[in-house]
């Protein structure tokens, strides 16, 4: 199967890592710094995107619903329609408390977005 693009609908994880991630201005926001899977119902959790900081000092890694992040090949980046002030007060944390827990940031990432979960 293709997407509109013409790219397959697979994608390697290690493809997915360190792409850029901007706003719908062009704006860069952060990059994919990593993708939580769920191991119990096989979807994908969320997309860690990092935002902030410098050279990793404050940092921050905002998870964002996988199907919010639409790939733009003439930009080689992921584009999200959410803006910098959105993330800034959107859920947060350290990568490890991220995959920490059993769901709970899934739940208030994809209510803070208002995206239909796509697991249920």
């Amino acid at each position: 199967m293709t997407t509109p693009s013409g790219h397959t609908s697979a994608i390697r994880g290690k493809k997915v890592l360190g792409t850029t991630v901007k706003d719908r201005n062009g704006q860069v926001i952060g990059e994919v710094e990593d993708v939580v899977l769920d191991k119990m119902s096989n979807n994908i959790m969320f997309a860690v995107v990092s935002f902030g900081g410098f050279l990793g000092i404050g940092e921050k890694y905002h998870p964002i619903p996988w199907s919010a992040l639409d790939y733009e090949p003439n930009e080689d980046a992921y584009v999200i329609n959410y803006s910098a002030d959105q993330l800034k007060a959107a859920p947060h944390d350290t990568i490890e408390e991220l995959t920490r827990e059993n769901g709970a940031y899934r739940d208030k990432t994809y209510d803070y977005y208002g995206v239909a979960r796509d697991w249920q």
